[in-house]
This record gives structure tokens, sequence and C-alpha cells, in this order.
């Protein structure tokens, strides 16, 4: 029974986004408790891979942050390939809608972040922090909602955040790059074409992509560009079809094998490593200093007021139409949902200050404006469906 029980969970829809709320409460519990030492010790462990004179050394939070999220933005990419592909983002017109309304939701957030912090020029930096939504969050507070969301919803939801991981992975490759190893990058540039000549010759075993893929992730840690993006680069060469037997797909089948390892465990070890908040000593300056309250607005302000006014513009037009079994309301609370920026929010924020401030910690704004983002996005579209099972909305089947 108590297996069947502990089955039953991990294939509920919010799972995911249930452990990885837990993980997170658990850090925050543990960093201000006595606790703290032991939680500090894990992530600054010295963790280093040598062979002869070849060596890459690091902390544990940095093999989480360079290496384990390396396999979600893996994923990541794996999911933007299917999509293009097969996908939700393989008709132009379903893909103006919510990548109008990514950008929205881009723009906005890093636009009130500044103005927060218009006069202090050293934390320009962050601007794109309050710019990410996290998907795992947003639809696990949507699943809890039941059967009452409309399948286009679910779509419009998750074709934002497809958009806004692609100008995530653009931000982190454009805005924070360190300086450049031409060596390194010369390396990884050499693996590309191996990747290509085993796509374009069938090679379905995953097993060479994923050494010449590892290859490349050391040489991009080296080169100075991020290394996860390492993992988006390799995706694509993922075949989506095996031209031998057309009901096999490599790419669907690894992305399946990944799901439930990503979702339980690298994202939640992410949110683990990333959430240790420390209270103590933490006064009215830190908590309400301009870089927190700017992100926390730009996720729960920016984010809502980016989604709105562009899908409004693309609808006032003609450029395209409200979906089918959706309504204003929803697309409200769907644009709620959008400022739980979390995930990609945390790791961003570490790229953009990595600890080299006392004045403040960025992650206070992430989790107070992924909160109440998420709290008002779930009230909101509660509300709305209410509204329309009682049959008091709008008619969803017409255009407006």
């Amino acid at each position: 029974m108590a297996i069947r029980r502990i089955k039953a969970f991990f294939e509920f829809e919010a799972a995911g986004g249930i452990v990885l709320a837990l993980a997170a409460i658990a850090a925050m519990i543990i960093a201000n408790s006595p606790l703290n030492i032991w939680y500090e010790g894990f992530i600054h462990a010295p963790v280093a891979i040598q062979i002869g004179e070849f060596a890459i050394a690091k902390d544990a939070h940095h093999w989480i942050n360079d290496g384990l999220m390396a396999v979600f933005f893996f994923l990541v990419g794996l999911e933007l390939k299917r999509e293009v592909l097969i996908g939700e983002l393989s008709n132009v017109k379903q893909i103006i809608l919510p990548a109008g309304a990514a950008l929205g939701g881009m723009i906005m957030p890093a636009i009130v972040y500044l103005l927060f912090n218009y006069n202090e020029p050293e934390f320009w930096k962050g601007w794109a922090i309050p710019a990410a939504t996290d998907i795992a969050f947003a639809l696990g507070i949507l699943s809890l909602l039941g059967n009452r969301v409309p399948n286009s919803l679910k779509v419009f939801l998750v074709s934002i955040a497809i958009f806004d991981d692609i100008g995530a992975i653009l931000i982190i490759a454009l805005f924070y790059t360190s300086e450049l190893s031409l060596e390194s990058l010369a390396v990884a540039g050499l693996c590309l074409p191996f990747l290509y000549v085993l796509n374009r010759r069938n090679v379905t075993n995953i097993t060479p992509y994923l050494l010449i893929g590892l290859i490349m992730w050391i040489a991009v840690l080296k080169s100075g560009i991020h290394a996860t993006l390492a993992g988006v680069v390799l995706a694509l060469f993922i075949p989506m079809f095996d031209r031998t037997d057309p009901e096999h797909s490599p790419l669907e089948e690894l992305e399946h094998d990944l799901h439930n390892t990503v979702a339980f465990g690298i994202l939640p070890i992410f949110a683990f490593a990333n959430s240790g908040i420390s209270l103590e000593g933490a006064g009215f300056a830190e908590l309400f200093h301009s870089v927190p309250l700017g992100i926390a607005a730009g996720l729960f302000i920016g984010k809502q007021l980016g989604v709105m006014i562009m899908c409004w513009l693309i609808f006032k037009l003609g450029i395209s139409t409200m979906p089918k079994g959706m309504d204003y309301k929803q697309i409200y609370g769907a644009a709620l949902l959008c400022g739980v920026g979390f995930t990609m929010s945390l790791f961003i924020g570490g790229l953009a200050f990595a600890g080299d401030t006392t004045m403040f910690d960025e992650r206070l704004g992430i989790i107070m404006g992924s909160i109440v983002s998420g709290i008002a996005g779930y009230i909101m579209l509660k509300m709305s469906l209410k509204d329309n099972a009682s049959g008091t909305s709008v008619d969803l089947t017409r255009p407006h």
C-alpha cells in the first residue's frame, strides 16, 4: 500500500514542483538552525577530478551549478528541439502569441528591476534575474486546479516557458560570460563536426553523443562561457527520428529517461544548494535593499504587465486570436504564474552576483516574488475557472 502511494505521488503532475519546494524549504530551515555549519560544509566541500596534470577542482556548489545543471539544460534542449520539430512550436501561427507574451515577460521585469536600481550602476548586472520563469513550479501550481484547467491554457503556459528558456539561454551566453579562452573554445568547436557526423549517419546509440558531449562540457567549462550551455548544444544533435525505424525516437526516449532524474533529483539538489538563506543578523536594510525588492517587483509586477500588455497588443492588432477555451482572466492568471522564477532566477542570480556582496541577498527577492506570484496566480485561476464552471464567463470559443 505504501509503495503504491509513493508511486502515485511521483506520477502526480505537481510532484516535481512539490519536491522542489520541499528542498528549498528544508535549505531555509537548516540555514537558520544550528545545522547551518553542516550545510555550509556541504556547499563548500572541495571536489576535484584529476588525470595527470589535468584537473578540475571546484567546491560542491559549483559542481552542482556547472555540472548537474548542465544535465537540466540538456533536457531543456531536448524539449525545445522536440517542440520545434513536432510540437507546439512547429506551427508558426501557434507560436506568435506565446512568443510575444514571453518577450514582454522578459523585457518588463528587467525594466522594473532597473527602475528600483537606476542610481546604483553596480547592481544593474542583476537585470535578468526576474526575467525567468520556472516551468516546473508554474505547471505544478496549475495542476493543483485539476481537470478544470483547459488544455489550451496548459499549452499557452508551456509555450511561454519554452520561449522564456530560449531567452534565458541567450542571456546567459551573451551577458554572463567571463573572459574567454580561445583554446578551450576551439576544442569545444571541434566537437561539433563529430556530433554532426553522428547525427547525419543516423547513429541512434546515445553513448558516443554523451562521450563527445562530456569533452565539449569540459572545454566550455574552461572557456569562460557557462558550462551548462554545452548541454543545450549537445541536445540539438540528438536524432529526433531513427531513419531505420520510424516508430523509434532516440530524442523522446532520452527525454523520457531523464525527466524523473531531473525533476526529482537534479532540480531539488540545486534548490537545496542555492536556497539556504541565513537571516542571522539581517536587518531592515538587508531585507528591503533595492536589489531583492527590484527582483520581487520584477517577478510579480513586471511579469504580469509584460505578458498582459503584449497579449493585448497582439489581439488588438489582429496578429493572433484568443486560444479556444480561454479568456482574459485565465491569461492574467497564467501571467501571474509566469512570475514564479525560482530555479532559473536563482541560477542567473548566482551568475550575476556570485556572492560578491554582503549588502543584500538576491535570493530573498526571488523567493518573495515567486511565492507572491504563485499564490496570486493560483487564486486568480481558481476564481476564473469557477466562474467558467458556473456558466458566468464569456463565450470562450469566440475570438476577442
